[in-house]
């Protein structure tokens, strides 16, 4: 068994992305979690590393408490977010906190259990990262297929933008900004959140799933950052995505993604942002066909 994982901010800006595994009692847990940039004017919790990076290294560290294996995941998701609230308010006692300033953010969560002869997968999703299985021979397969329909709306906005000359990054955000926050609010108030926030009204509308696979399958699972690769670069198809992971290794990805978006600077980006944060985990449980590369030195975008 191995396990990859990366995870760095373009440029110099603080990372808002974060991938986590956690072994309790027989169970493999895979976590990527994708802080959703924010569109307030200021930091209210966390001045420093900003309020949405503190969000989703806070929940990570509350979620590893949780985890047991008598307990699902919805329920260990929800303690850890109970605690994190509470931790959010005193941070920010005394403060007009508004609505679309509280951080959110997408994550995706493989848990794995070995079976005999199989792998038994539990998946609960919130947003849009991305997971995918590959089987020993290189089948691809889309653990989670979700369109994130908000998407749409933005890339038309930001299309208009170019059209009128708008390209730079910094002016596209303001002129996006009474969209953006009127998202950001309703994604706080839904009755069932698709996102991971702070004061749910309901449950999670998460998107949870079982399912069994053969053996000898790889999971891959990332941020909308990384995945830019496949949408909205096209660059590449999800299955040659999946499987030049497996063979190349992550950190051949993610300079290809970083050398791609450092090419295009200037031009008109398919996005508000040019470049994202961008963060992958690769579970492989043993050797196959596929498996061909040697050892890979480390580089400086590999974190432990």
């Amino acid at each position: 068994m191995t396990i990859e994982r990366i995870s760095c901010a373009p440029g110099d800006s603080n990372n808002e992305d974060l991938v986590a595994v956690f072994e309790t009692d027989g169970l493999l847990d895979l976590l990527v979690v994708d802080g959703a940039t924010s569109v307030a004017d200021r930091d209210y919790a966390d001045t420093g590393s900003g309020d949405v990076a503190w969000f989703v290294q806070s929940f990570a560290s509350e979620l590893g408490k949780t985890i047991d294996a008598a307990r699902s995941q919805a329920d260990s998701l929800r303690l850890a977010i109970d605690a994190v609230r509470r931790m959010y308010a005193e941070l920010t006692a005394g403060q007009d906190v508004p609505l679309y300033a509280h951080p959110l953010a997408a994550l995706t969560w493989i848990r794995i259990r070995h079976l005999p002869d199989a792998l038994d997968l539990s998946l609960y999703c919130l947003g849009d990262c991305k997971a995918l299985a590959i089987d020993g021979a290189g089948a691809v397969t889309d653990l989670d297929p979700y369109e994130n329909p908000f998407e749409t709306v933005v890339q038309d906005a930001v299309a208009q933008l170019a059209a009128h000359g708008v390209l730079d990054p910094k002016e596209r955000l303001q002129r996006l900004l009474p969209l953006l926050r009127e998202r950001r609010e309703a994604q706080h108030a839904a009755p069932a959140p698709a996102v991971l926030c702070l004061a749910p009204q309901g449950e999670f509308g998460a998107r949870e799933r079982s399912l069994r696979l053969p053996p000898d399958t790889a999971v891959l699972a990332m941020s909308d950052g990384f995945y830019r690769l496949v949408d909205p670069y096209g660059l590449m198809t999800w299955d040659e995505l999946a499987r030049r992971c497996r063979v190349e290794g992550l950190a051949s990805l993610m300079r290809e993604l970083r050398a791609f978006e450092t090419a295009r600077a200037g031009a008109a980006a398919p996005a508000v942002k040019n470049a994202d944060d961008a963060s992958a985990i690769l579970w492989t449980p043993q050797a196959s066909r596929l498996d061909q590369r040697g050892p890979r030195a480390p580089t400086a975008e590999d974190h432990p």
